[in-house]
């Protein structure tokens, strides 16, 4: 089934820049979809920093473990990721085939197994063929070269709309360094590395456990705060890679992820992860609205952060959304269901510079008109103030349409 591309996709796509150590190759394996690539290879030179997050599932991928336990050595060289098979629950099987890629891509680049990096992303629970793909992997790391971003980016799609890129450029110790970030997303998108793969690279000169804290810092307002369905994948990765290219041009290397040096570095990172996220929440399946629910006055930020969860994955907030109908109600119940404490009789709802409802009641000013022309625009905020606290968080979602239940009704076909 073809889906059109999502009202909320960017106006055009970014051409990302090169990255000093990193160079992408793909290929069509034919491993689900037909007359497209489904097969990304990702080369960094030998001096590659990494650090990673993954999945909280109790289920993971075979590709997650394998990571988990390459990321122990702190280098890279090469990233494999396939899109049509997310090798996941394919118990003996997917663990050979793990081993297979990252002995082939191994041996291609005259490296260790612990050096190469795996991700898949498609179907649960059907074996994955590596013979399909494997002899693939010599030429295409030949034939890799620094500008196939965009490239990469369709590689790693699966019911995603458009390629998601982004990047920054930002100085660091007088030189200028670049930051490059992919994504892919759609659907079994949930907080605790929500769908997602998503592969970043710098050449930033970046020790790995200094690159490890920014990395899991950056993903709590980030990747960790979208959802379009609230199912957590078995596949989530994201990955950060630093070559340290820029040290010959003066690049100091970071080896403390708090250096002082290092502050507009990890502010840039942390804008490109967000805005990464919030491609994946604007490209939720069906999507055709953004959500951003920012609950403030809470006792805390852990707890304004579950209630902004409850209201983002509310299917009535949702498909309210979704027909534009300004249905404060729908988030009264969200927060009231959400677990934390609130009080009724102190919380303000806004749609966007609306307020709709105060101190337990619909706002006396309340206009129907207004709010409504609210919802009809393509971004919608809603905010909640409980009056309790200082607690504040936002979470990026999107709105439930037909067109998510007609694509999750079909995937497998």
């Amino acid at each position: 089934m073809t889906t059109p591309v999502s009202p909320l996709a960017p106006a055009s796509i970014p051409e990302l820049p090169p990255i000093e150590g990193v160079r992408i190759a793909t290929a069509a394996a034919g491993i689900k979809y037909k007359g497209r690539t489904d097969l990304l290879v990702m080369v960094l030179d030998a001096q590659t920093t990494v650090a990673g997050v993954f999945t909280t599932s109790k289920c993971p991928s075979a590709p997650v473990d394998f990571c988990r336990e390459s990321l122990k050595g702190g280098t890279a060289r090469a990233l494999v990721v396939n899109s049509g098979n997310a090798n996941a629950f394919t118990g003996r099987r997917g663990r050979e085939t793990t081993a297979l890629t990252a002995e082939a891509a191994a041996a291609a680049l005259d490296c260790g197994t612990d050096a190469i990096f795996l991700a898949s992303t498609g179907v649960i629970g059907e074996p994955l063929d590596a013979g399909r793909f494997s002899d693939l992997l010599a030429g295409l790391t030949d034939a890799a070269r620094e500008d196939g971003w965009r490239e990469a980016a369709e590689a790693i799609m699966t019911t995603d709309t458009y390629p998601k890129l982004t990047t920054r450029k930002v100085t660091l110790g007088g030189a200028t360094v670049t930051i490059n970030g992919i994504a892919k997303g759609a659907g079994m998108i949930a907080p605790d590395m929500a769908t997602m793969l998503s592969f970043v690279a710098t050449d930033a000169a970046i020790a790995a456990p200094a690159l490890q804290a920014m990395l899991a810092k950056g993903v709590g307002p980030s990747f960790n705060s979208v959802t379009v369905d609230s199912d957590t994948s078995t596949s989530d990765t994201l990955l950060l890679f630093a070559t340290g290219r820029a040290a010959a041009r003066g690049c100091p290397t970071i080896s403390d992820a708090k250096d002082p040096a290092a502050a507009d570095f990890r502010a840039a990172l942390d804008d490109l992860l967000l805005d990464l996220a919030r491609q994946v929440a604007r490209d939720g399946e069906g999507a055709r609205k953004e959500i951003q629910v920012t609950v403030e006055g809470a006792t805390s930020d852990a707890a304004a952060k579950r209630i902004a969860l409850s209201i983002a994955n509310s299917p009535l907030v949702k498909t309210a959304v979704a027909g534009e109908d300004a249905n404060w109600g729908r988030v009264v119940m969200a927060v009231g269901k959400a677990g934390e404490e609130a009080d009724r009789d102190r919380l303000a709802i806004h749609f966007g510079d609306i307020r709709v409802a105060v101190d337990g009641e619909r706002d006396p000013a309340y206009s129907e008109a207004a709010a409504s022309a609210v919802m009809q625009r393509p971004e919608i905020p809603i905010r909640v103030e409980l009056g309790l606290g200082t607690g504040r968080w936002t979470v990026y979602s999107c709105d439930l349409t037909k067109e998510y239940v007609a694509i999750n009704g079909d995937y497998r076909s």
